[in-house]
């Protein structure tokens, strides 16, 4: 998760106290050893909230991936990791005198609760799913000067899913393309837009603009067909990899790729498309959040 940074002082220093069975207890005890500031790991003492934030994106990405390669074992291991990140990052809100890693389990454990009557509720115990919007509406420390159909999406998330959630507010209150075809037909209309100013030699602003109406398109059209954006892409990468990587086996030259010429390169791209077959329909999800 981050270089051996004084490994071996780590292992010279004795433990303060003695260690627990292998729970969370065990691991909140061995993020506040990690920064502890006279036997702690220099690394993790430099640590910062901003500092953290790539670890976790990527750490989440890499749960991610092991869930597509349907690794099991190394899911367990990205799993520990994501929550290793957790962990490390409320004990820092801790030191820092913003809350503790109990106060983001009671967080947690309080909002699925509230967000589960249907379950949690006597009353309500088996009833339909309830209004989830209406629900995170009414949730303490919510904000309710932001009236508008798109408040609450986070600017903190990829583009991509930004877009994907403002789409699916809108369509709640009827401000949607009705079929896929629709949705399709738009996704004309931009590239035909983006072509124009391609052909006119538009400035980068202009042309980075109708790019982005393209993108917010396919994003839509995505939607309309219950495909999971996400893991589209990353089918595709993993399809061009593995095509790229028969383009170079096939090849067979210590250089690789380079130096050959467009035809030879575009002969082998047609051969690899032949022998590495299509990426699976395994992305079509609900789009209901």
């Amino acid at each position: 998760m981050h270089p051996a940074f004084g490994r071996q002082q780590l292992l010279e220093t004795p433990m303060t106290a003695p260690m627990a069975p292998v729970d969370i207890d065990a691991l909140l005890q061995v993020v506040r050893r990690l920064r502890d500031p006279r036997h702690g790991c220099p690394w993790d003492l430099a640590q910062t909230l901003g500092s953290l934030a790539p670890y976790t994106l990527e750490e989440a990405h890499e749960v991610v991936d092991a869930i597509d390669r349907q690794d099991w074992a190394g899911l367990r291991d990205e799993l520990g990791d994501l929550l290793f990140q957790v962990v490390l990052q409320s004990q820092l809100a801790s030191e820092a005198g913003h809350f503790g890693f109990e106060d983001v389990c009671r967080a947690s454990t309080d909002k699925m609760v509230r967000r589960h009557p249907h379950v949690f509720d006597a009353e309500r115990h088996g009833r339909t799913l309830p209004d989830w919007e209406a629900l995170k509406a009414q949730e303490p420390g919510r904000s309710h000067a932001d009236r508008s159909a798109l408040a609450g999406v986070s600017h903190g998330m990829p583009g991509w899913m930004r877009a994907q959630k403002l789409q699916k507010k809108a369509a709640r209150v009827g401000f949607d393309w009705q079929s896929p075809q629709q949705a399709m037909a738009k996704l004309e209309e931009e590239v035909a837009e983006v072509r124009a100013e391609l052909d006119e030699g538009s400035s980068s602003a202009r042309l980075e603009d109708e790019l982005g109406d393209v993108l917010f398109a396919v994003i839509s059209l995505a939607r309309h067909g219950g495909i999971d954006l996400a893991r589209a892409m990353r089918g595709a990468n993993r399809k061009f990899e593995a095509r790229f990587r028969q383009m170079e086996a096939s090849a067979d030259r210590p250089e690789g790729l380079a130096g050959l010429e467009r035809e030879q390169l575009q002969a082998l791209w047609l051969q690899a498309k032949q022998s590495v077959p299509q990426a699976s329909s395994a992305g079509v999800v609900p789009t209901d959040d």
